[in-house]
């Protein structure tokens, strides 16, 4: 089983796929061609699954950072003899356009290894295993590499020092003395493909170089937020975009599949689809991070994808492929022991066709913050207003109906506050935008239904009880959700009501070190097993709720304190487990550097403008 933490791994991503590579610089996760690909090194999820290592051979300090502006990693294996930098990069082409950034990107993994003091000994482990380790591929020696052909991949493995082939693996130990590097490269392709020919290392520096230049390019062009934790904010923009797919604008929520909630659990789902509601938040959060003037990309897409759902009259799909594929059928991986022995291993996602009628919400909600952005006059705009009004549309029609809600339980459905709320915030929003939209006509029915909806949440989402708002009409669990109702501006932060969910939330639903949960599983609600972790995007929105209040000592202190889980290269997980304090699910999880982002602006914000 993959034993290394969650929290060893950092993110490697040409914006059409992604690796995860160890501090041990070991590549243990890399899907090709895209980020929902078969891994071709899956021991993230099992040992015997793939992996890719270069590192110092021996005892080793090691410390890691991403080069600046940029998502490629630098590593340091400091030992007795010498230091050895690794810098490691999914090569995203050319950087022509910063606005374009991976558009040419070759399908090529780059290592570079170089000694910079003494003499340091290399060990390369190279040993590919197509179909997430389904298949033990053929390797062969060809002049300047290793030609890997099994199953649909061929990969070509770039590499000028002498390698040994046995036991599907490529390996060697080789020397570098001060001054010397080494260049390898992985590149990717069908077998319906020609092979190409291993890479020189002169192409390999060009390639790595380029990668470097339009990170840097992209980041100069994109983020000029200043603030508290400006680094942190811009790196985490950095990180929502090398979570988006280039060719369409999709956002996966993670790049990965099955790390779990809680180790040893059930609670073990595939990220790498584009949520509705995930990709809407990232865009909102990128607003503030790093202007995403390619926001119309998304919705252009969105709409082609949805067309056959709103516009005749059915709900809109809650997530999709990354290219717009709609069925992502669920199955499961049985010969995969999970991290950690955590099974299932699963690839696919069953929630693909839940009800779950938030995501109009969160949809409008983006498209609000982002219309400068969604260019109306470009050709695709006609397509995108129309599906917005559908969506604004189908939003008052739904608001009444149970679904199975943001957290995607997989029991009866429920008459859910935020689900509700979220209706609202959708009518809102298409309100505001309606002469952008051409759809001031509808305005009238629109703010009717939003005035039912605002009153049946404020007469049914309380409780006595609870001195709350809760999860569901009728209940009297505490749901860290309903903190988005001071975030979407539905009641002041500082209203009596809003100020006693915040404060039953940071006192009940919080572990020992104050990290907020979404819910408790004990109640069953999500009808499944176990216990999961805390839950960082919820951490950060008590922060946010707490500075849209003015309390903004304690709302620093919160963010201080979910912060304080980043990794060393200023990655999150998904939740952290209570026991432990270890990082868990998947990762890096782009709904916990969006909460980072929107805690920080908002922390920013009542700075500037107290009260």
């Amino acid at each position: 089983m993959s034993t290394t933490p969650i929290a060893a791994y950092a993110l490697l991503s040409d914006r059409h796929s992604a690796a995860l590579v160890s501090r041990a610089g070991s590549v243990d996760w890399l899907c090709f061609p895209r980020f929902d690909g078969p891994a071709v090194f899956g021991r993230l999820l099992d040992a015997r699954a793939g992996h890719f290592s270069v590192r110092a051979v021996g005892q080793a300090t090691v410390t890691r950072r991403y080069l600046d502006a940029t998502m490629v990693l630098q590593t340091s294996f400091d030992t007795p003899s010498g230091t050895l930098l690794l810098a490691d990069a999914l090569a995203t082409g050319a950087a022509s356009d910063p606005h374009r950034l991976g558009a040419t990107a070759p399908r090529l993994l780059v290592r570079a290894v170089e000694c910079t003091t003494g003499e340091v000994s290399v060990e390369v482990h190279f040993a590919p295993r197509p179909e997430y380790g389904l298949v033990a591929p053929l390797l062969t020696a060809i002049d300047g590499g290793v030609l890997v052909r099994g199953g649909a991949d061929v990969l070509i493995l770039s590499c000028s020092a002498p390698l040994q082939i046995a036991e599907g693996a490529a390996t060697g130990k080789f020397p570098l003395q001060a001054g010397q590097r080494v260049l390898l490269g992985v590149q990717h392709r069908s077998t319906s493909e020609p092979f190409p020919a291993p890479l020189s290392a002169t192409e390999l520096d060009a390639a790595l170089r380029r990668t470097i230049t339009a990170w840097q390019a992209w980041s100069a062009a994109h983020q000029g937020y200043q603030g508290p934790w400006q680094e942190l904010v811009h790196h985490s923009g950095r990180v929502l975009q090398a979570l988006s797919y280039q060719p369409t604008g999709a956002i996966v929520a993670a790049p990965t599949t099955s790390l779990p909630e809680a180790v040893g659990a059930q609670r073990n789902w595939d990220y790498r689809y584009t949520w509705v509601r995930d990709a809407s938040f990232t865009l909102e959060a990128l607003w503030v991070a790093a202007c995403p003037d390619e926001a119309h990309q998304f919705f252009d897409q969105l709409a082609v994808s949805a067309a056959g759902s709103v516009h005749s009259g059915r709900e809109l799909q809650i997530m999709f492929g990354i290219g717009g594929e709609q069925d992502l059928t669920e199955r499961e991986l049985p010969h995969l022991r999970g991290w950690r022995n955590s099974r299932p291993v699963r690839v696919g996602n069953g929630a693909w066709n839940q009800r779950q009628i938030d995501v109009y919400g969160e949809l409008l909600s983006a498209a609000y913050r982002l219309f400068d952005q969604l260019n109306p006059d470009h050709p695709g705009a006609g397509a995108w207003r129309e599906f917005l009004v559908a969506c604004a549309d189908t939003a008052a029609i739904r608001w009444r109906e149970p679904d199975q809600g943001i957290w995607e339980v997989r029991s009866e459905p429920r008459h859910f506050l935020y689900s509700k709320l979220m209706c609202w915030v959708a009518l809102d929003r298409a309100i505001a935008l309606a002469p952008a939209l051409r759809a001031q006509h509808k305005v009238p029915g629109w703010q009717a239904t939003a005035t039912k909806i605002r009153s049946t949440i404020l007469e049914h989402g309380w409780s006595d009880t609870a001195k709350s708002f809760t999860q569901s009409f009728g209940s009297t669990d505490l749901d860290a959700s309903n903190l988005m109702m001071a975030i979407v501006g539905f009641l002041p932060a500082n209203d009596p009501r809003m100020l006693a969910t915040i404060e039953a939330i940071a006192h009940r639903l919080t572990d020992e070190r104050g990290l907020v949960y979404r819910y408790r599983t004990s109640g069953g609600v999500d009808g499944l097993g176990g216990e999961e972790g805390t839950f960082l995007l919820c951490t950060f929105w008590l922060a946010q709720a707490l500075a849209l209040a003015g309390q903004v000592d304690r709302a620093r202190e919160v963010f201080n304190r979910a912060a304080r889980y980043l990794n060393d290269v200023g990655l999150l997980s998904e939740e952290i487990d209570e026991a432990t304090g270890e990082l868990l699910g998947n990762f890096p999880q782009a709904f916990s550097h969006i909460g980072l982002i929107n805690a920080a602006w908002a922390i920013a914000e009542a700075e500037r403008v107290p009260n």
